[in-house]
């Protein structure tokens, strides 16, 4: 049985625009029922998606700009402000743009830049989309992604490469567990924090985990690799928050299931 001391909380990102730059965060609070805050708060939609801000409904990713067909994405800076709803966007190094994407001139600026930029790559004019509480997550439950570490150091070996874990664009990263056993917690709680969570999903993989995040290349074919060494393309689990409270990189995260 994994000692489930030695599992540790190793970091926390979000995503607020879908498709574009992981933000690091020390510590959060994670609310009941919801994800990470702010994550996946907005998408830019790629041609006429019929999401209606009034009554947000799940849609799958291809309606948007997203990595796993627009790696160029991965090749933008991007910085959110809660504060003040600014958007900085880097490129080579330089800021390129950055707008207020809760203002409709900053939206439209924002929009005009995708428009130039990634003209070759839509199906109509990009525009931003968020609607009060909706996250453009990659599934219509409102969960958040945990990655094993040891689980991306076992797809380095498949892969003889080295493999960025940020390719799986994950909110919570764990140390301390064997590789693949986040599988074996569907179904069991978790504390991390104050926080308690439920494993209910694995996440199976697309393209999207093939584009470097420090290169913007599409290097390898890593669903592929998996589904070769183990007959699945799957990395990561979903969990829901079923109970709120303050988690910090740095935390234990221990399998509650197993001590009740």
């Amino acid at each position: 049985m994994p000692n489930q001391d030695a599992a540790t909380l190793h970091s926390i990102h979000r995503y607020p625009v879908k498709g574009l730059s992981p933000e690091a965060l020390e510590s959060v609070t994670l609310r009941e029922g919801q994800t990470l805050p702010a994550d996946r708060r907005y998408a830019i939609e790629n041609g006429p998606s019929g999401f209606d801000p009034a009554d947000p409904k799940y849609f799958p990713k291809i309606r948007f700009l997203m990595l796993m067909r627009n790696e160029r994405l991965e090749g933008l800076q991007t910085r959110y402000d809660d504060a003040s709803h600014i958007l900085t966007i880097g490129y080579n190094g330089a800021e390129a743009l950055r707008g207020d994407l809760e203002t409709p001139d900053g939206r439209a600026a924002i929009e005009t830049f995708f428009a130039e930029r990634f003209a070759p790559e839509l199906k109509g004019p990009p525009k931003i989309l968020a609607a009060p509480g909706h996250s453009f997550s990659d599934v219509a439950a409102k969960v958040v992604s945990i990655i094993n570490l040891a689980s991306v150091a076992a797809i380095e070996t498949i892969a003889g490469q080295p493999v960025h874990p940020l390719r799986f664009r994950g909110n919570l990263y764990v140390s301390g567990w064997p590789a693949w056993h986040e599988f074996e917690l569907l179904g069991k709680e978790l504390t991390i924090g104050s926080a308690r969570l439920k494993v209910v999903k694995r996440i199976v993989r697309c393209a999207a985990v093939n584009v470097d995040p420090v290169t913007a290349e599409r290097d390898m074919n890593i669903p592929h690799a998996l589904m070769q060494m183990y007959d699945h393309a799957d990395c990561g689990v979903y969990a829901e928050v079923i109970t709120g409270g303050s988690i910090a990189a740095g935390d234990a995260v221990t399998d509650v299931s197993s001590t009740a």
